[in-house]
């Protein structure tokens, strides 16, 4: 852990604001903005450095040899996406299944710049009926900042806005897609 740190928070720069709960086992955690491949070991150190186990999803097709044991060790479940599947369903299914399950995700679907945030992780949140924990990569900042958990209304319309002033000023890797 401490070779971890140092080069988070000494080599690299990075801070971290906040903090897990350590009672909130299941929530859809949702990083923004999502600008940049550095992302990854971004939150590879946070998670880490939080001992807090964090949980994402990816094709199926990555978790074969010879790198399947290292995304499942770095927390990754696989998805089947072939077409007619209910996504929203089958990854909400995941958190029945765990004791512990904190599923991150990046609501804007993409690390290219967007008006409009993908609905997914709301409705998987709602689905499973966890909360949402909103946390910013702040580059400008060097800063992961962990928000407290956000309990859903049920009115996305209303939620969104609410969930998006949390990432107000936070700067990505690449600043003209924030």
């Amino acid at each position: 852990m401490g070779i971890t740190k140092f080069i988070f928070h000494n080599l690299l720069g990075w801070k971290i604001e906040g903090r897990f709960l350590p009672e909130i086992k299941k929530a859809v955690i949702i990083v923004v903005p999502h600008t940049s491949w550095h992302d990854f070991y971004v939150g590879a150190f946070t998670r880490r450095i939080a001992r807090t186990e964090i949980h994402w999803v990816g094709k199926q097709e990555l978790f074969k040899w010879p790198m399947g044991w290292y995304f499942r060790w770095m927390g990754g479940s696989p998805l089947d996406r072939t077409s007619g599947q209910n996504k929203v369903q089958a990854i909400a299914s995941l958190f029945k299944k765990k004791e512990e399950f904190r599923l991150t995700l990046a609501p804007e679907g993409t690390r290219k710049k967007v008006e409009t945030w993908k609905t997914g992780y709301y409705y998987i949140a709602k689905e499973a009926n966890v909360p949402i924990i909103p946390v910013a990569f702040d580059y400008k900042t060097k800063t992961v900042v962990i928000n407290e958990p956000f309990t859903i209304s049920g009115d996305i319309e209303n939620d969104t806005p609410i969930l998006r002033s949390y990432y107000d000023g936070v700067v990505g890797k690449r600043p003209e897609y924030t």
